[in-house]
C-alpha cells in the first residue's frame, strides 16, 4: 500500500479543526498526524511529527500565519503549505506565495474542495480554489494591468508581445481569441505559450500565473 500523505491542520478555531478532520478521516489516502490551535504549537509540533502537508490559518495567535512561513524559510524547512483563509486580498495571495505557499484555499471553499487541494498540492504542483484563481485573473484586467516595462526587473526575460499573451492567457481567452485580439494565428499563439512555459518553467496556466504574481507583472 502506498504510504498515506501525512497532513498537519492549523487553526485557531476548533470547530473548522474537527469539520476538516472529518472530512479527511473518510479517505483512505491520507493521515491527520497532528494539528496546532496556535502558531507557536504550529512551529514545534509539525517540525516533530513530519507532516507533508500542512493547511494554516493565516490569523493564529502568538505567530500568524505570515511569520509562520517566514521562520520556515530562514530554517529551511520544506512542508507543503496550502493556505486556508477567509481574506482573498491579492497582496496577502501574493505574500504567502512568495513566502513558499504552494496552495491557496478559500474558506468558503474548503467544504468541497479540500480533498482535491490536497492531492493537486502532494503531486507537486500549485491549488488555488475557484475564488481566488478568479480573483488573480481579475487582476489581468479593468484597473489592473501587466506593468510596464520600466517597472518589473523581469522586463528583459519576456518580450512585449509575450506579455501581452501571458495577459489574455490568464484571462481565459482561448488560442484563437488570442490571435483574433493580437492579428497572429493561433499556431502562433500555441508556440508562444509552449514557449512562455518553458521559458518561465512552470507546467501549466496558473504557473504562470503564480510567475507573473511573484514577479509583480500585475500592479494592484
Amino acid at each position: 500500500m502506498p504510504n498515506k500523505i501525512k497532513i498537519h491542520l492549523a487553526d485557531d478555531h476548533q470547530v473548522l479543526i474537527d469539520g476538516m478532520l472529518a472530512v479527511l478521516k473518510t479517505n483512505s489516502k491520507f493521515e491527520v498526524v497532528g494539528h496546532s490551535l496556535n502558531g507557536l504549537d504550529l512551529v514545534k509540533t509539525v517540525k516533530e511529527n513530519k507532516a507533508d502537508i500542512l493547511i494554516m490559518d493565516i490569523n493564529m495567535p502568538h505567530k500568524d500565519g505570515i511569520e509562520v512561513l517566514k521562520e520556515f524559510s530562514v530554517s529551511g524547512y520544506t512542508c507543503r503549505v496550502i493556505i486556508l483563509s477567509s481574506y482573498d486580498d491579492l497582496k496577502l495571495i501574493k505574500e504567502v506565495l512568495k513566502l513558499g505557499a504552494t496552495g491557496y484555499l478559500s474558506k468558503e471553499c474548503a467544504g468541497e474542495s479540500i480533498v482535491e487541494a490536497i492531492e493537486v498540492v502532494a503531486s507537486g504542483r500549485e491549488y488555488f480554489s475557484k475564488n481566488i484563481q478568479d480573483k488573480i485573473f481579475s487582476s489581468f484586467s479593468g484597473n489592473h494591468t501587466v506593468a510596464s516595462n520600466q517597472d518589473v526587473h523581469m522586463s528583459n526575460v519576456l518580450t512585449e508581445r509575450e506579455l501581452e499573451i501571458l495577459k489574455l492567457i490568464s484571462l481565459e481567452y482561448s488560442g484563437k481569441e488570442i490571435g483574433e485580439e493580437l492579428f497572429i494565428s493561433a499556431n502562433t499563439v500555441e508556440t508562444h505559450r509552449k514557449n512562455l512555459i518553458k521559458k518561465l518553467n512552470v507546467k501549466n496556466t496558473i504557473g504562470l500565473v503564480k510567475y507573473a504574481i511573484k514577479n509583480n507583472l500585475i500592479k494592484q
